[in-house]
């Protein structure tokens, strides 16, 4: 894949994950009207990964080692059923955004875990700065929008579900990131992802049938809304989003790629307000800045060195086009 090809790619990929992800809070929601929890993950992930592979498989691409299906199957459960699974699982309890704010400490584990990037991350001290500042302005941001009034909770559910999204399913996402990151299958990003979502489907169905939410379980009283919520799910979140997230683990930090934790948020607020017409405070538009001012520090250091590469080789051209006599003509 040509540099010129990854300049383009980068910031397409950053965007799916910023603003679909943010967006498949918001689509679990509704999902959530007619699907269990992890039925509805299973439903998403496995239909994703057979309409991928079969598209693969027709093109002539083999899925036939086991040692592949072993690394997918470890990043899938970790990243989908582990993660995303634990997320709709407490979009029972709590709303969109407090799902989202719930994930946020994403980057932080990622810093904590991958202690193999210590010395890069701390050696720059930007990037600890704008996660700090990031985290700051997600607080800031979500502060008018969280509250205690969403859902009718007894014995304390809500902290329970908030400490289990928070805690497993970050930590499970960053586990899973990292480890395929380091331990990267050797075949195409596509069908590694297939790969990814049929084992992640596989097992929320398996959970799902332990949790008996099978149970009582009808098709056909599953509303419309809900059905629209699982397409976005399945095409959107599932495919386009989570095939920008696995390839921007392999060309980019992992930290630096978290940074999506700090604007789903965002999108989420703002999507809920335009579909579900939920409000937004002044107080969430200083904490906007705030998170963006964090996101732009994580990258600061990055767009200065290439910067200073482009100048360097600026330099070097005119002086080699001085000794030859010809004019610089910057392009």
């Amino acid at each position: 894949m040509s540099n010129s090809k990854n300049k383009w790619l980068i910031p397409l990929a950053f965007t799916n994950i910023y603003v679909i992800w943010g967006i498949t809070f918001l689509a679990i929601s509704f999902g959530l009207k007619g699907f269990p929890p992890f039925i509805l993950s299973g439903l998403r992930f496995l239909v994703a990964g057979i309409l991928m592979i079969g598209y693969l498989l027709s093109k002539g691409e083999k899925a036939n080692s086991l040692i592949n299906w072993k690394k997918n199957a470890i990043t899938g459960i970790l990243i989908l059923t582990g993660g995303t699974g634990l997320v709709a699982w407490g979009e029972q309890y709590v709303t969109a955004s407090e799902a989202a704010i719930s994930i946020a400490t994403g980057p932080f584990w990622f810093i904590a875990i991958d202690k193999k990037n210590w010395k890069y991350y701390f050696s720059d001290k930007f990037i600890p700065i704008g996660l700090v500042i990031g985290f700051v302005g997600l607080i800031m941001f979500l502060k008018g929008s969280v509250n205690s009034n969403a859902h009718t909770l007894a014995d304390g559910n809500l902290r329970i579900t908030a400490f289990v999204v928070l805690g497993l399913s970050s930590i499970a996402w960053v586990l899973g990131s990292l480890y395929s990151k380091k331990n990267p299958a050797s075949q195409s990003t596509f069908m590694n992802i297939a790969q990814q979502l049929i084992v992640a489907g596989l097992a929320s169905f398996l959970i799902a049938f332990f949790r008996k939410e099978w149970t009582g379980f009808s098709v056909s009283t599953v509303p419309l809304s809900a059905w629209f919520g699982v397409l976005f799910l399945i095409f959107f979140g599932s495919i386009v989003a989570y095939l920008s997230y696995i390839w921007l683990l392999s060309v980019k930090p992992a930290a630096l790629v978290s940074t999506h934790t700090y604007i789903n948020p965002i999108v989420t607020v703002i999507a809920g307000w335009i579909v579900a017409h939920q409000s937004i405070n002044g107080g969430q538009l200083y904490g906007l800045f705030v998170i963006l001012l964090g996101v732009l520090l994580t990258n600061v250091t990055k767009y200065f060195r290439l910067s200073k590469r482009a100048k360097v080789k600026i330099r070097r051209v005119r002086r080699f086009l001085n000794r030859t006599g010809r004019p610089y003509q910057p392009i």
